[in-house]
């Protein structure tokens, strides 16, 4: 058996992991002072950056079906719409690799449960007959938001929650959601924070619905992990796999559970014995598929920046109209 060591997967996975991480930390910062100068009333000496819309997934949703039916494409916060759409788009071709690679909550879940596994000498898992109920939630969630926003919500419904208020300044609301934490916002992201040190990506795994709705398109993907004859029985694959998904003992790994995060092929010994593969069994060089996941993201964002669906058209008038009222506006 020729053995191969292909950890440069995982190199190449935190530097694009991290690299988003803090791109969205910067952009993050930047906002707070967008909207810390707007607030006094002073000309912003930064521009506000529309990449803090990518935590706006049900508006983004909303705004989808809004465009697919009425031809409309949100104008007041284009990019939840395109981050959006670039990660369903990243889940119907290449799995959950939005989650794998991109997702900023998912690399900080990620360095979380690695350092439980460092303080605690390990990981626990939750027994199965707890586990199944628990994963779930995200998908009756899912289940929740589509069937509210796709089925029961008629467009012109959509049409004036959008034009409303509350949606214009939903990215700033979103923000004083975190700098001006209640108590019950404390408790619940420091009890999340304390069950993820225990628990592998404990958040992802069982309560994100915009993880169970990118796992359940990810069914239709022509790529799958896929297991082959030349496969030693080592288990590190199954080790190491951050969904717990039993890799060792499947050909295929149809589950979306999985997020095409390749720490699986990046831990095999064995050549030719896991790769990520075409429907037709093709294997497909983890370079590749790396090269298409960052192709595609970026490649809608540098679309809607050529379109001009990517920067808001709210004017900063606007903005100093309503934010002295923000905390009176809530949701329709």
């Amino acid at each position: 058996m020729e053995r191969i060591n292909r950890s440069y997967i995982r190199k190449i996975r935190y530097a694009v992991q991290w690299s988003v991480f803090f791109m969205v930390i910067y952009a993050g910062v930047s906002f707070y002072f967008f909207v810390r100068e707007i607030e006094h009333g002073a000309i912003p000496s930064v521009s506000r950056a529309p990449s803090v819309e990518g935590f706006m997934p049900i508006g983004a949703l909303m705004a989808l079906k809004l465009w697919v039916t009425e031809g409309i494409f949100d104008p007041l916060h284009p990019a939840a719409l395109v981050i959006f759409l670039a990660a369903i788009v990243l889940a119907a071709l290449l799995k959950k690799s939005f989650c794998g690679w991109i997702c900023p909550v998912g690399t900080l879940s990620d360095a979380v449960w690695k350092a439980g596994g460092k303080v605690f000498g390990k990981n626990f898992t939750i027994p199965k007959y707890f586990d199944y109920p628990l994963r779930s939630i995200k998908y009756i969630l899912t289940a929740f938001f589509l069937y509210i926003i796709l089925i029961k919500m008629p467009a012109a419904q959509i049409t004036g929650f959008l034009s409303k208020p509350y949606w214009k300044v939903a990215d700033i609301k979103l923000l004083k959601f975190f700098t001006e934490m209640s108590t019950t916002t404390r408790i619940a992201l420091v009890g999340l924070s304390g069950l993820s040190l225990f628990y592998k990506n404990f958040w992802c795994r069982y309560l994100c619905p915009y993880g169970g709705l990118l796992g359940l398109l990810s069914f239709i993907s022509p790529v799958k992990i896929r297991r082959t004859s030349h496969c030693t029985q080592c288990g590190l694959c199954t080790k190491n796999c951050p969904s717990l998904l039993p890799v060792d003992k499947k050909e295929s790994i149809r589950s979306p559970e999985c997020t095409g995060c390749l720490t699986c092929v990046s831990y095999c010994p064995a050549k030719d014995a896991l790769d990520i593969s075409l429907a037709g069994g093709k294997a497909v060089k983890p370079e590749i598929f790396i090269a298409a996941v960052a192709a595609v993201f970026s490649g809608f964002i540098l679309l809607a920046r050529i379109t001009g669906k990517w920067h808001s058209s709210i004017t900063y008038g606007e903005l100093y109209n309503l934010v002295p009222f923000i905390r009176s506006f809530s949701h329709p």
